[in-house]
């Protein structure tokens, strides 16, 4: 008979009671118990070891004594200066940097607004390097402080090898963009896709607090699909994150063609500049401010523009319906910068789930529409990175991979 490994267990359970205290910190040990369903013995075990190394504080509160003791209860919650991490997310026109304390609280941040997706990528790592040293300079930290960087960009990532594999920020195929700012930064970094970084975001402080199971759709220049699942991020094979927008969306024959050829903001921009073509709009689409054109015509009734985002909400909501036909989420976080809050766009795709979705499941899963800021990417990021600190060890069914003190993979564990 095969027994649990045993260094996987511990690494299983630190997790879970690192997790518990962020969550419902300031906690007692006897909630943690209650809320992992771990035994005391168990827990006080760990959370010894966290008090020694520091991640956690305890906090005597005095008003709130144990039953029959006469003492004050102690409640634990995480040290905010046990670690610090950056946060990094790369869009076509900008980047975006954050340092976070343990608690994910930011420090610090900043947005470089450069075309940064027609450059080689050690041009674009240069930029990154850049961008990382000054934000976290200007957190008044030294690098040595920060204990890891995880960096987000659409496309499709393997997390597990730190490579790239394709993206529109890349004009280069699988490119180790991990191992190219460990080397330049001297601190681990990870990469991932764009949109768990805004699922877990959503997940620790956003919409979806509360939740273990729902998806973000995301609506940028390509489309993302993040699903957390039982509390955890779904991964494919190395950690592989596909694109959504390599979903076929109608069969070949008939007019067929994957998902980002109808609703990503890159088909819709190439659309609306073929159909705008001279009628002197063509400084705009080669400055960059196309999607802002385009949501200005809709709105003063261009229904060329408001035909295109609606077969573009069309298409993502045939999509969607799909989505909720199959994984039956309690909500749907449909999220971007600028096309995903247009009117134009939100109230097609919304009629064409309620057509679409059987109706055994109409009333499952709430659709939101979330338009962020640029700062929730740097704090999903930063989430990223807390969580292998954390000691998470998903990934992996043989030993837990080796860590430093604080948990962070100092090792190749695939």
């Amino acid at each position: 008979m095969k027994t649990a490994d045993p260094e996987l267990m511990r690494a299983i359970n630190r997790f879970h009671v690192m997790d518990a205290i962020r969550r419902f910190g300031p906690i007692s040990r006897v909630e943690i118990s209650q809320f992992t369903e771990l035994s005391p013995t168990t827990v006080s075990a760990i959370t010894a070891a966290l008090l020694d190394d520091r991640l956690i504080i305890p906090i005597q509160e005095g008003a709130l004594r144990d039953a029959g003791r006469g003492r004050p209860r102690v409640m634990l919650r995480l040290n905010p200066e046990a670690a610090f991490v950056v946060g990094v997310k790369l869009a076509p026109d900008q980047i975006t940097v954050a340092t976070t304390n343990f608690c994910a609280d930011v420090l610090q941040s900043l947005t470089l607004p450069i075309r940064i997706d027609r450059q080689p990528a050690p041009v674009i790592a240069d930029l990154v390097e850049d961008g990382v040293r000054q934000c976290v300079s200007d957190a008044r930290l030294p690098m040595a402080k920060i204990a890891g960087i995880c960096v987000g960009l659409p496309g499709i990532v393997e997390r597990a090898a730190g490579v790239c594999r394709q993206s529109p920020i890349f004009s280069e195929r699988d490119v180790n963009f991990g191992a190219d700012l460990t080397k330049r930064l001297g601190v681990a970094v990870s990469i991932d896709s764009d949109v768990n970084l805004v699922t877990l975001a959503e997940h620790w402080f956003g919409q979806a607090r509360g939740l273990n199971d729902f998806l973000v759709v995301s609506v940028e220049h390509s489309l993302g699909l993040g699903i957390l699942h039982n509390g955890e991020l779904f991964r494919g094979a190395n950690g592989l994150s596909p694109d959504f927008g390599d979903v076929m969306v109608r069969p070949p024959g008939s007019g067929g063609g994957r998902l980002s050829a109808w609703a990503s903001e890159a088909s819709v921009l190439s659309e609306v500049e073929a159909a705008l073509r001279g009628s002197g709009h063509e400084a705009a689409f080669r400055d960059g401010r196309g999607m802002a054109l385009l949501l200005q015509l809709a709105a003063a009734g261009d229904q060329r523009c408001i035909g295109i985002l609606a077969s573009a909400g069309e298409a993502l909501g045939f999509a969607i319906a799909n989505l909720i036909t199959l994984f039956a989420p309690p909500k749907v976080i449909v999220a971007g910068r600028a096309m995903a809050a247009s009117a134009f766009f939100i109230g097609p795709l919304r009629e064409t789930i309620a057509a679409l979705v059987p109706a055994s499941l109409a009333d499952v899963a709430e659709i939101v529409v979330r338009e962020w800021s640029d700062g929730i990417w740097g704090r999903g990021a930063a989430a990223m990175t807390l969580r292998d600190l954390y000691g998470a060890p998903w990934g992996t069914t043989g030993p837990a991979p080796n860590r430093g003190p604080l948990g962070l993979i100092t090792g190749d564990s695939h």
